[in-house]
């Protein structure tokens, strides 16, 4: 039985292209700065987000806590959104590794949460840990991959602005977001300090994440990514990949179409609740009604579609480019069936 994996981008295969690229890849020690086709990736990434330089690193969840760690001292504070990945899927990793304070702010990629930024951002309080930074998510994956429109975000930059506050984002899929809005990646990273966005989802590359920002601030993000043991020598067989991916992500336009076609298919489904308005690039979110969500996931593995639990009542289907839109239909059949049933 052949398998529809709709549980996440990171199942992405690298392309023929890239695979050659990994064979054919020139390498050196990247701990010494000798790897030329790291070197290479990080030149371009960097004037792909308008940064002045980045630096490779193995995972996007890895890429956020050097950023943390270099914007911010101990006993600083975080703000971000309530849904934001390095607030409910880093392992509490900013506490442990950083040693700051997370402040959720609840919608904060909404004009509401923006309004409610203001109360925690005061400097006026005592006996509050001080804002360093504001980290922004785009898209925010837990809300169904939706996009932060360069306008809001050119708002929470100005407050940031106002109140000496750096602003990073955690761009992991901020191609998805450029490609959806028809607008380049710099009119959203433009009203940023620092990005990092990855590789290895959407954009099909098998390893790694890319850290940008201001050359003082990459140097020292450097040092800190040999601290926690991210350091690696003969990497460019993997950044080969990346430089493919960077110079081909267009397609990521087709993952959005299966995605709204999905969307659209279950959303007529007695049985099942979907948000259309979030389905603005590659994810549709499901609240199953008349059959709870760990058998609804059973029921899909048994008839070969593999999906994801978002949380205890939410299943997430992601659309990539290793599943065709003749899989995605076939898998709207099979829950068809399932829910018919």
């Amino acid at each position: 039985m052949s398998i529809i994996d709709l549980r996440s981008d990171t199942v992405t295969k690298p392309t023929a292209a890239m695979r050659q690229a990994m064979a054919e890849a020139e390498v050196g020690d990247d701990v010494y700065g000798e790897d030329p086709t790291v070197n290479r990736l990080e030149k371009l990434a960097a004037e792909i987000v308008g940064k002045e330089a980045a630096l490779f690193v193995p995972s996007g969840s890895m890429g956020n806590q050097l950023a943390i760690m270099t914007h911010c001292e101990r006993g600083e504070k975080v703000v971000c959104d309530s849904l934001a990945h390095i607030y409910q899927d880093e392992m509490a990793a900013a506490s442990v590794i950083a040693g700051v304070q997370i402040q959720p702010v609840a919608n904060l990629h909404h004009c509401q949460g923006i309004a409610d930024l203001m109360d925690n951002l005061r400097t006026d309080i005592p006996y509050s840990a001080p804002v360093k930074l504001i980290c922004l998510e785009n898209t925010l994956n837990r809300n169904g991959g939706t996009v932060m429109p360069p306008e809001q975000m050119a708002v929470v930059y100005r407050l940031a602005r106002e109140g000496n506050i750096k602003v990073h984002l955690d761009g992991a899929r901020i191609f998805n977001a450029a490609v959806a809005l028809q607008r380049e990646v710099t009119e959203f990273t433009c009203f940023t300090d620092t990005v990092m966005f990855c590789l290895s989802k959407g954009l099909g590359a098998p390893i790694g994440s890319l850290l940008a920002g201001p050359r003082s601030f990459i140097d020292k993000a450097r040092y800190y990514r040999k601290l926690l043991g991210g350091g690696m020598r003969q990497v460019g067989v993997i950044a080969a990949a990346g430089i493919i991916a960077l110079q081909n992500y267009k397609h990521l336009a087709e993952d959005h179409e299966k995605a709204q076609y999905l969307a659209k298919e279950l959303s007529s489904v007695d049985g099942l609740v979907i948000d259309l308005a979030k389905v603005q690039t590659n994810m549709v979110l499901v609240k199953p009604e008349k059959i709870s969500l760990q058998e609804f996931l059973h029921r899909l593995k048994a008839a070969g579609v593999l999906a994801g639990a978002l949380d205890q009542e939410t299943v997430r289907f992601v659309t990539h480019k290793d599943v065709s839109m003749a899989e995605i239909k076939k898998a709207v059949h099979i829950i068809k069936e399932i829910l018919r049933k």
